[in-house]
């Protein structure tokens, strides 16, 4: 009987179990196997060779990988921001009571559903000049002038590119902060009335506060989303023109297509780092910062 009580007492560490296996088999296993293999000059094939830190050395040293980590990181510098912002304002404007407000958010959060490559090429042949749907409303209008390629061009490809990924994401982020804005007390917009405060001291003093859980989950999320982006270049630019596009995760693929096995490893385990790094101060930076109701 003493040992019952002793296990139900301790029942809430073996609910740990499952969750500590899934992460070891499906996180740690492979992040172990990974550093393995960018040790090493595997291709995929042949029996691989201990190189030690060769491959990270390779890295540092191209400059076409140097270009991707700054594409990535520039790409991640306007979706990101972007995201939160207007995901916050259209929160903010939809939280409110009015009518076919459902609507408006279906609407918004709709291109969230649909797959970013198949996002992408519709946004190819929207933009497609000479023969795309914009291309043609521009003529229409007589702003034929502003038929450019814009994915042809190095200085408007990745704020193209920018823009259609705010627009597929924005609504996600919309529905989270939507969540945290339906979490805040009624009685506290009320009492802060009755004390004399506007709708600009309620937003700054009682909403943004209350929503830190919401704006962490946003920012952590969009950080990770915008620094690991794939699909939607390589629908719209597939890292043209020359490399002005390509981030850091199609130069892992067309690496590793290329038979580097191990060298695409580390530049994975290099992506990894610099993922974590603005993520963990961005959680450091903000731990004390939260309320509770």
């Amino acid at each position: 009987m003493r040992i019952f009580n002793k296990l139900g007492a301790n029942l809430h560490l073996f609910m740990a179990v499952p969750a500590i296996l899934l992460f070891g088999v499906f996180f740690l296993y492979p992040l172990m196997q990974g550093i393995g293999i960018s040790l090493t000059d595997s291709n995929g094939v042949t029996t691989p060779s201990f190189i030690g830190l060769q491959n990270f050395i390779d890295f540092f040293q191209d400059d076409r990988a140097r270009n991707d980590v700054m594409i990535t990181v520039y790409f991640a510098l306007g979706s990101a921001p972007l995201l939160n912002l207007f995901g916050l304002l259209y929160a903010l404007l939809l939280d409110r009571k009015m009518a076919g407000r459902g609507i408006v958010r279906a609407i918004v959060y709709l291109p969230a559903v649909i797959s970013p490559l198949i996002m992408g090429y519709i946004w190819y042949f929207i933009l497609q000049p000479g023969r795309g749907y914009l291309p043609h409303v521009l003529s229409e209008l007589g702003l034929g002038f502003l038929d450019v390629n814009w994915l042809g061009e190095s200085s408007s490809a990745l704020v193209v590119l920018i823009v259609v990924n705010v627009w597929q994401y924005v609504g996600m982020t919309m529905i989270v902060y939507l969540a945290g804005l339906q979490s805040i007390p009624p009685d506290l917009y009320e009492a802060a009335t009755i004390d004399g405060a506007d709708s600009r001291s309620s937003l700054w003093y009682i909403t943004l506060p209350l929503l830190y859980p919401s704006i962490k989950i946003n920012v952590v999320t969009n950080i990770i989303g915008s620094l690991s982006v794939f699909e939607i270049i390589v629908a719209l630019t597939d890292g043209g023109p020359g490399y002005s596009t390509e981030s850091l995760s199609i130069y892992i693929l067309r690496m590793l297509y290329g038979s580097f096995t191990g060298y695409s490893t580390a530049v994975a385990l290099v992506l990894f780092v610099i993922i974590i790094i603005p993520v963990f101060v961005f959680l450091r930076l903000t731990r004390k910062s939260e309320y509770e109701l």
